[in-house]
């Protein structure tokens, strides 16, 4: 016998065959995926505004050292030069309707030459221009637009062994009022951009606070200020030739019909790395309102090339 009474007593009583088996674990519930109650909590949300307006900047400080031996066959003499500039923008758009824009730009630099007795040193570039926008949108590229253009220098404009002074701190003082038409330009892959500026009403304001300097500047002897008006256009805008190559220019243009002037500014940068440049700056201008001496031509030109530190952002 395997098994005797007391056997059975201990492990149960044998199942007969077809009886219904009992198990104490329910395995549909042990491998069935139970949910997850999440456990909400406050969160905070935080709603950023819309930021409209674009901050830019350019700044540059450029040396130029020339020197001339007292044989040289060709003559001249020696020169040092420095200049230094800074343009600042804020600009404001919506991008629905309303667009303003600012620009800030300084200029000033200095040179030396042994051959001038009377100065120490004396500017070779002087410009201190602030010229607003303010547009409200007519067309996908096209505003109606209201600008504002003002431009003195800081100090005494100077030549070569002459004591006279031919320019000064508001000595000109130039105020262009325009209403007209803006088109945005933004061509070329991005690569140029700008805009173009075309109004057939401005007024002028041109102000001499040095009495000495009136008739020079087209006003009548004794006189400080001359209003007239006219019409106006300005292009502006910045081309990225190359990756190292930038052509910024400035054409602007205003006329009475009865006078005119034309300025036309071209600034060649050629970029060696992120801080040091090279600039080549070309400056044609036209102005038959301004006094010349006899035989002299209404055309003006001014040049000048420069290496050093630069920085934009």
């Amino acid at each position: 016998m395997r098994s005797n009474e007391s056997r059975l007593d201990v492990v149960g009583a044998p199942i007969p065959e077809g009886a219904p088996r009992k198990t104490e674990v329910d395995i549909v519930e042990e491998v069935a995926p139970k949910a997850i109650e999440l456990e909400a909590s406050p969160m905070k949300i935080y709603v950023a505004k819309p930021n409209f307006w674009t901050i830019k900047g350019d700044y540059y400080l450029q040396f130029l050292q020339n020197y001339v031996s007292d044989n040289w066959y060709k003559g001249g003499e020696s020169n040092y030069s420095m200049l230094g500039s800074v343009t600042m923008q804020a600009n404001y758009n919506n991008k629905q309707k309303v667009k303003w824009e600012n620009k800030l730009e300084m200029r000033l630099g200095y040179q030396t030459s042994k051959g001038d007795t009377l100065h120490k040193y004396k500017t070779s570039e002087d410009l201190l221009r602030y010229t607003g926008k303010l547009g409200l949108q007519a067309t996908r590229r096209w505003y109606y637009t209201l600008q504002v253009i003002g431009q003195t220098q800081f100090t005494r404009g100077l030549r070569s062994n002459d004591k006279f002074v031919y320019s000064d701190f508001m000595s000109p003082f130039k105020l262009n009022l325009s209403v007209g038409m803006d088109y945005s330009i933004d061509w070329l892959n991005h690569r140029l951009k700008g805009s173009t500026h075309i109004a057939p009403l401005a007024l002028n304001w041109k102000y001499v606070d040095r009495s000495s300097l009136a008739t020079r500047y087209g006003l009548e002897e004794g006189q400080h200020g001359l209003l007239d008006y006219g019409s106006e256009f300005t292009v502006d805008f910045t081309w990225q030739m190359a990756e190292n190559l930038r052509w910024k220019t400035r054409l602007y243009g205003y006329t009475t019909y009865e006078r005119a002037e034309l300025e036309w500014e071209n600034t060649f940068t050629f970029q060696f790395n992120k801080y040091i440049s090279t600039n080549i700056f070309l400056y044609p201008r036209f102005d038959d309102g301004s006094k010349r001496s006899e035989g002299e031509s209404y055309w003006q030109f001014k040049e000048y090339a420069s290496v050093g530190f630069s920085y934009s952002f």
